[in-house]
């Protein structure tokens, strides 16, 4: 692999990869609502979805989708509205959402399927920033480009196993502190207002 990246760079990928998968954003503020919501063996197809629907972004746009956003910007422009519709929407209901205290209630709220949670990758502004960013910084040769975006997407699928489950399990865990609906209603609150926070920085980039 050295002759595609030396040890140093290597690092750089891994250090720049975990700090933006492990920093608050739509997609772990999303899996720490259902940790705590429906449990961690319910949420496993949404943490499936985020690691493995991430990483094939960034194989797409270390193919050239980055170049279409880059001669057409307005696309980018219309893909970034859409994912803030979206998020606003997905604010939405984790404020509404049940906890499984009410078995009736719990019925009518699903997790995310491993397709929905892939599928949304392609509408979270912050998964565009750095699937855009790591493969414009990183990847260094024209010769061997192909092979460092698969690489990039490696190790971003990697950083993903620590990322999704730590706030899956963070919710689950909260799950203990946080014993009855009421309380369980008023986190999902919380985490709708952070995630529409976190879109924030997204609307006046």
């Amino acid at each position: 692999m050295s002759q595609f990246y030396t040890f140093t760079m290597l690092l750089s990928i891994t250090t720049f990869t975990l700090s933006t998968v492990m920093t608050p954003g739509p997609n772990n503020i999303m899996l720490l609502s259902s940790g705590l919501t429906f449990g961690y063996k319910r949420t496993l197809p949404h943490i499936f979805g985020v690691m493995f629907g991430f990483a094939f972004m960034v194989v797409l746009v270390g193919l050239g989708m980055g170049v279409v956003f880059e001669k057409y910007p307005f696309i980018f422009s219309i893909l970034k509205i859409v994912g803030i519709l979206y998020l606003f929407w997905m604010a939405y209901k984790i404020a509404t959402s049940s906890d499984a205290y009410d078995v009736e209630k719990s019925n009518k709220t699903k997790p995310f399927t491993f397709f929905q949670a892939a599928a949304f990758q392609w509408v979270n502004p912050k998964a565009w920033i750095m699937a855009i960013t790591a493969i414009s910084v990183f990847v260094t040769s024209k010769e061997n480009s192909l092979i460092q975006v698969f690489i990039i997407a490696f190790i971003y699928l990697l950083s993903g196993v620590i990322s999704t489950n730590s706030w899956a399990l963070g919710g689950v865990l909260l799950k203990k502190v946080i014993k009855n609906e009421k309380s369980v209603k008023r986190f999902n609150i919380t985490m709708a207002i952070l995630l529409v926070a976190s879109i924030v920085p997204f609307i006046f980039e």
